[in-house]
């Protein structure tokens, strides 16, 4: 199966695109810079598209993400701490960012005669993000099979949508995943911060897949005290 990968450069795209080159057949990587400011992400998406040997682009929705105010991930909103999980969470959300990146991706794939665009998104995304559920996946194949009829058939895999993030990284390390060569912090400094939710969400998913994680954080230790009060919250 020729297979286009939706990747922003995170641990889980990463690994997803390391699985597809190891399973099918990896077409090219597709990676989106929509004003994020952790754009730097994207540096990492093409090393794995160098490392795999497969072509990569980078489509500009800059003027589109201008426009999709309010998060924290494109506008004057600071990036809350703490776990992944929590309701301040909903500050990173990004309105409809998967289901344009994805009508973008199958219209690639349809181009390039792909019969696959692949994302990784997974279970510990569901809590905030609605484009992340098994509901949105399965709708959005629905929609595309309506929007290609008769031109093109794409599938959508999300292999990972019901999978933790614990899971992806014990399956990634099976892969051969650099997981160093990935980068995942909302803040976009010059290391991960580990204090945001996906930094924390990270670094609690290499401690619950019991692999080494070789990630820099400024801050290594806080992921303890931000899982276990998310877990005391969820025992009341």
């Amino acid at each position: 199966m020729k297979t286009i990968v939706i990747c922003s450069g995170g641990l889980d795209s990463v690994s997803l695109a390391h699985r597809v080159a190891a399973e099918q057949t990896l077409a090219g990587l597709v990676s989106f810079d929509y004003g994020q400011r952790h754009r730097k992400e994207l540096d990492f998406a093409a090393a794995c598209a160098r490392r795999l040997g497969v072509p990569h682009q980078i489509v500009d929705i800059t003027a589109i993400g201008r426009h999709l105010t309010g998060s924290a991930l494109t506008d004057d909103v600071d990036v809350p701490d703490g776990h992944y999980a929590e309701e301040t969470m909903k500050a990173t959300v990004v309105p409809n960012r998967n289901a344009i990146m994805l009508s973008v991706a199958f219209g690639l794939a349809a181009a390039q005669q792909a019969d696959a665009v692949a994302v990784a998104v997974h279970g510990g995304d569901h809590f905030i993000y609605p484009d992340c559920r098994p509901g949105f996946i399965d709708a959005f194949q629905t929609m595309q099979d309506h929007a290609l009829d008769g031109y093109a058939a794409v599938r959508l895999l999300a292999p990972y949508v019901n999978l933790s993030k614990a899971a992806i990284v014990a399956e990634g390390a099976r892969h051969g995943t650099p997981f160093a060569e990935t980068w995942s912090c909302y803040k976009g400094g010059r290391r991960h911060c580990g204090r945001c939710g996906t930094c924390v969400e990270r670094r609690e998913a290499f401690a619950l897949a019991g692999v080494a994680d070789p990630t820099d954080y400024e801050d290594p230790d806080f992921w303890v005290a931000a899982t276990q009060g998310f877990r005391a919250a969820e025992v009341r």
